[in-house]
């Protein structure tokens, strides 16, 4: 009787066998250390990774998401119907590495009982940290004072008692247009400096904060209030900290309505959205001089923002490239969070942030 002897090593047909049970994931960048780390030891997952240092091509992610179980993309990756689609029935989790999901279709995701996860937790202290830095950058007119410096203006600047001189925070009313973890964390931080009162508009306009995440609502030692409206919040504001979702509802709500309501030495400081805050309605209140300054964080159409745009010429904002999470801890940690979700949705059990869709 004669024997069939594969031509495949067993050790081979074994590890074939054991690639066949791995689901393939897509990561559409190389993650910081803590969190590669906490992939690379499952061997319940077949990663594949866009392999350089630069934003995942478009064609790479369609051609190699077919057949994925889980997609990790970061913020700047659209996640739309035709990826969710290109990916196929095996999909069960995206996971983002980001606070906002803006950039994600969440009602394909709906559609086809597919779990998102996000990062927003991880970054509240980074981007707290941020806004107090944009608040006193715009107030005390740091970018335009640092900018006289490296214009060498400084020999040409003569020193007299109102030069470069701005608003100071203490006595201010702070408002917050959107009032959840990062904004609390904010208010706390500005505590310290002697405001006068916290004014905020969430999603229930008029109606107390939802959720209390640093206790401050509780244990007041300012007013802290709802705004009934945001022409409320607009008038009364000395500083103003954006920090809302962008929704079709927000998107513009900062507009030259809004904006022509605020004092003429109010400032804005956006962390949230750029399309949140109408670019030109803001870059004319500037230059007007119907507010006071701006720290932006994000700004509509970015990152195609050239040297000529009118709010980078506007001496009284501060613009930065989006840069509210950026320290190593933080993205260390949203690194770790953003594989923990993406196990989570793959395998069954909880995320650290899940979004509901």
């Amino acid at each position: 009787m004669l024997r069939r002897f594969s031509s495949v090593p067993a050790r081979a047909l074994r590890s074939q066998r054991a690639m066949s049970t791995k689901v393939k994931v897509v990561l559409t960048r190389s993650l910081p250390e803590q969190g590669a780390k906490l992939l690379k030891e499952d061997d319940r997952i077949d990663a594949i990774t866009w392999p350089e240092d630069s934003p995942c091509d478009r064609q790479w992610l369609l051609e190699n998401v077919k057949g994925a179980s889980g997609i990790l993309c970061m913020l700047n990756d659209k996640c739309d119907e035709e990826l969710i689609k290109a990916a196929g029935d095996k999909l069960k989790v995206v996971s983002s590495f980001s606070a906002g999901v803006d950039h994600i279709a969440l009602g394909a995701l709906k559609e086809r009982s597919v779990r998102l996860g996000y990062t927003p937790s991880a970054l509240t202290d980074a981007v707290a940290d941020l806004t107090v830095m944009l608040t006193l950058m715009a107030q005390r007119r740091g970018g335009e004072a640092m900018r006289r410096v490296m214009n060498g203006d400084w020999p040409k600047m003569p020193w007299s008692p109102l030069l470069l001189c701005g608003p100071q925070i203490t006595n201010s009313t702070v408002g917050f247009l959107g009032f959840g973890r990062i904004a609390q964390a904010t208010l706390a931080r500005l505590l310290p400096f002697q405001i006068s009162k916290a004014l905020y508009l969430g999603s229930r306009p008029g109606q107390p904060a939802k959720e209390d995440f640093y206790g401050l609502v509780k244990d007041q030692k300012i007013p802290i209030q709802p705004a009934k409206n945001a022409q409320e919040l607009a008038e009364k504001s000395d500083i103003l900290i954006i920090g809302c979702a962008l929704t079709p509802e927000t998107k513009h709500l900062v507009n030259a309505d809004f904006l022509g309501r605020m004092k003429e030495t109010a400032v804005i400081v956006n962390i949230a959205r750029g399309p949140v805050v109408d670019t030109d309605a803001l870059a004319k209140a500037l230059n007007s001089g119907s507010i006071f300054g701006a720290g932006i964080d994000v700004i509509e159409n970015e990152p195609q923002i050239p040297a000529d745009h009118p709010l980078a010429q506007e001496p009284r904002c501060v613009l930065l490239p989006h840069i509210g999470s950026a320290n190593t801890e933080t993205r260390s940690l949203m690194a770790e969070e953003a594989v923990k979700n993406l196990q989570a949705g793959l395998f069954g059990g909880s995320m650290v942030n899940e979004k509901t869709l």
